[in-house]
């Protein structure tokens, strides 16, 4: 008989983007591990929807929808007000009031069945709240936490500029969490690291990263294949520190150099792109014909997008604590033998795992030069049609999420021999 976890993942499909992936990849590969998961999450009927995603669901699996009380989904023009109190009321998230609505919900559910460990994932941190809810009414009950991202150190919250008020209640949640949990994921070790400076939890840490799945390549050939112009390809969101700038910048002086021509190159960006951020892209640099925008797309065609390319873009912005993560897409962009142009901070994590697998080339974020020294090289190995990669596979290999999820059942293995 299959031991039972129940998954409290407020993301997870017909939901798309990438903060879906890592739950629906772990509750596709668990039950091959004598694991039963049931998914605690919300309704999905606004938004980013991908319902390609469904298809990497157990058709036996339990998914309990509730409702999702997002005030972000409200319609013109109280979507302004709706997306003001998500972002700067609620508190630790917009997903505040979903906890609040469904906490007893979920508590009477476990109760009623044979759960055997809860599990959790951030974002959004209300699920490690409803976690946290009932740990506190059945503590025999063995918690695993995971965090995609950090809580109180993460870029994205440091930049929103919260008042002292509200990062300090924040913290006093993070700490509550992660010291009533019994077992403690990161996916990366210099999150880890982090969250070791704060708390006394290194016996029950764990870092498990992002990865890729192999069965989402399956049909599609990863030998390269020169085309008529050299397709750069950056698939996923941008905003806040992650932006193409620099990268624009450096294209644009090589073209004005006359050191690229306009006429070989095509810059791709896939993904929800924001019009303004589209607009001002537009207006700052003189590359019509040059770039194209082209809108979220299924998971498995963005993995087709990425393969029809000579190179790939991956950023991750320079500041404070950019250094801790690195985006679940760069796992996808190693496993289709493409160079990737990596502008990241040099000491993270995401520099780490390309240096490691021999993926790609790094720069810094806003090192201009630094960007018109790579994109030269790979234009002149594109011209002479000698772009090369010797990739890391076995290193590479080590972030299959069918592994992945292995050593996540080892952790679940261990909280149920351990009740």
């Amino acid at each position: 008989m299959k031991r039972k976890v129940l998954m409290v993942a407020n993301q997870f499909p017909p939901m798309g983007g990438s903060g879906v992936q890592r739950s629906v990849k772990f509750a596709k590969y668990l039950p091959e591990f004598e694991w039963e998961p049931i998914v605690f999450t919300r309704e999905s009927n606004k938004g980013l929807i991908d319902e390609s995603l469904l298809q990497d669901i157990p058709k036996d699996l339990k998914v309990i929808r509730t409702k999702s009380y997002d005030l972000n989904e409200l319609g013109k023009p109280f979507n302004l007000v709706g997306k003001f109190i998500s972002r700067k009321i609620l508190i630790p998230d917009g997903d505040k009031i979903w906890y609040e609505k469904n906490k007893d919900i979920l508590l009477e559910y476990i109760q009623g069945n044979d759960i055997d460990v809860l599990y959790t994932t951030s974002y959004p941190y209300s699920d490690h709240l409803l976690g946290l809810y009932v740990k506190k009414h059945m503590p025999d009950l063995k918690w695993v936490v995971d965090f995609r991202d950090e809580w109180c150190n993460n870029p994205y919250i440091l930049d929103m500029g919260y008042s002292k008020r509200r990062m300090e209640k924040e913290r006093r949640m993070e700490r509550e969490v992660v010291d009533n949990c019994d077992y403690f994921i990161t996916n990366t070790p210099l999150m880890l690291k982090n969250f070791l400076k704060d708390y006394n939890i290194e016996d029950k840490s764990y870092v498990i990263p992002n990865g890729y799945d192999e069965e989402d390549f399956c049909d599609l050939s990863k030998d390269y294949v020169k085309k008529d112009k050299l397709i750069i390809t950056y698939s996923g969101s941008m905003y806040g520190r992650r932006k193409p700038d620099y990268f624009l910048q450096a294209v644009n002086e090589l073209i004005n150099e006359q050191k690229i021509d306009k006429d070989d190159i095509l810059i791709r960006f896939i993904g929800n792109i924001p019009n303004k951020k589209i607009n001002e892209i537009n207006e700052t640099y003189s590359l019509d014909g040059v770039v194209k925008y082209l809108p979220y797309m299924e998971h498995k065609k963005s993995i087709e997008k990425l393969i029809e390319s000579d190179i790939l873009l991956f950023i991750i912005g320079e500041g404070k604590g950019a250094e801790n993560f690195y985006s679940g897409k760069v796992f996808e962009y190693m496993n289709t033998n493409r160079p990737i142009i990596a502008l990241v901070p040099p000491k993270g994590v995401a520099a780490d795992v390309i240096r490691e697998t021999k993926t790609g080339y790094i720069s810094e974020t806003t090192n201009v030069n630094n960007i018109k020294d790579l994109m030269l090289k790979l234009y002149t190995d594109w011209k002479n049609n000698t772009i090369q990669l010797q990739p890391n596979w076995d290193k590479i290999k080590t972030f299959e999420r069918k592994e992945l999820t292995k050593q996540l059942v080892t952790i679940f293995d261990k909280a149920y021999d351990n009740r």
